[in-house]
């Protein structure tokens, strides 16, 4: 089930002083993750709030991963949409479809956006060799 307000179950436990502060940081990171980044202005005021400066730089540094920490407004728009896989049979213990299979599946069926995927997209016509199989 999705959390509708990640920030109103997140701030209980950042703010609980019996939580160790890497436990803290991992609950950031998550937030972070599940909203695909956040704005600089939120990322210090709970990094200032929970008092993990010191150790601030262990969410900042995701970055050089790719992970957006902060985002930007041409990211948010930028985002694939999923397919909807609700009619699919799935196991028991699968809940979730990674984003791999739709990017996979796109490239099988050469719908991959050519900007955001320069070397998988359709050969140029002037190529001689075979395309993907």
């Amino acid at each position: 089930q999705k959390v509708k307000d990640s920030m109103r179950v997140l701030l209980p436990v950042l703010l609980n002083k019996s939580h160790e502060s890497y436990d803290k940081i991992r609950a950031i990171l998550l937030y972070i993750f599940s909203t695909n980044g956040t704005t600089e202005e939120n990322l210090d005021k709970l990094i200032q709030n929970v008092q993990i400066e010191s150790d601030s730089d262990m969410i900042r540094n995701w970055k050089y991963l790719d992970v957006p920490v902060i985002s930007s407004p041409a990211a948010q728009q930028h985002k694939h949409p999923r397919r909807d896989r609700s009619s699919e049979e799935t196991f028991q213990l699968s809940r979730w479809t990674p984003v791999i299979k739709d990017v996979m599946e796109d490239a099988i069926e050469n719908k991959l956006d050519s900007k955001d995927w320069p070397y998988c997209s359709q050969c140029p016509p002037t190529w001689n060799g075979s395309g993907v199989v």
